[in-house]
């Protein structure tokens, strides 16, 4: 068993909990965080499953001191963190003419204002240690552009942009940050976007998946999750010093058109 921790945003459903499971396979201690109410449940089952130490927390990524707190309690709890997942974010669609500042605002804020401050604050201790690995999910919507998400193309691309300075800032002291972009993967929260949008554009939800979310992608069909945990893992490899600033995109083709 290795003794190295990850922290994961957002780890308790999809993507993120996709992430955790694939760490914890590894061997990696997870500090777990999300906003579902059985999310101490979901993190002591992983940690039973797989023999490794878990911690969880319910930290508002909306609050800078929340996030400082988050990472504090990570070190404080594991000893170290050699691994932080920027995983967490929310989404709203809308034209910009009627979308909600506060819509607005708090994309900006969990999507990308909490890279920021997570990042931040783990800094010190990966300094200290002489090893991190920053991974930030961004989205195929870093590198393109959708209609009605000003939001969060907006939140994604600056993450990217994030994402290049830290691999500058970090690399005299083996600390890497480089990002994973993926398409639409099939979360239970996509799950609920196809059924919402099968209603408003009255779709079947076959249709939904073939006519909206699918069709800008070359291969037709949700990028598989196991790839997004499988590159995640390669990033944080003691072997991956060199591989950084790097923006990984996982999107079936879509941006290669």
């Amino acid at each position: 068993m290795m003794d190295k921790t990850a922290l994961i945003t957002g780890s308790t459903s999809g993507i993120g909990l996709g992430i955790a499971r694939q760490f914890a396979k590894e061997g990696y201690n997870i500090m777990f965080h999300g906003l579902e109410s059985n999310g101490q449940d979901i993190a002591n089952d992983i940690g039973k499953q797989y023999h490794i130490k878990v911690s969880f927390s319910k930290a508002n990524l909306l609050q800078s001191e929340a996030i400082e707190t988050l990472v504090k309690e990570a070190i404080d709890t594991f000893g170290s963190l050699h691994v932080l997942v920027n995983n967490a974010g929310i989404q709203y669609v809308s034209p910009i003419e009627d979308f909600p500042n506060t819509k607005y605002e708090n994309i900006i804020a969990i999507n990308m204002n909490a890279v920021f401050y997570a990042s931040k604050a783990v800094w010190k201790q990966m300094k200290k240690q002489n090893f991190g690995r920053i991974i930030n999910v961004s989205s195929v919507h870093g590198i393109r552009a959708s209609e009605f998400k000003s939001a969060y193309v907006t939140a994604k691309h600056g993450v990217i942009g994030m994402t290049k300075v830290l691999a500058l800032e970090g690399a005299k002291f083996n600390i890497t940050c480089n990002a994973i972009c993926p398409g639409y993967v099939k979360t239970p929260l996509v799950e609920g976007q196809i059924k919402d949008q099968a209603k408003a554009h009255n779709m079947t939800e076959d249709e939904v998946v073939e006519k909206v979310m699918l069709k800008k992608q070359a291969v037709k069909q949700f990028v598989p999750l196991d790839a997004i945990a499988d590159m995640a893992i390669l990033l944080a490899k003691d072997s991956s010093t060199t591989i950084t600033g790097t923006s990984f995109v996982l999107d079936g083709g879509w941006s290669a058109q």
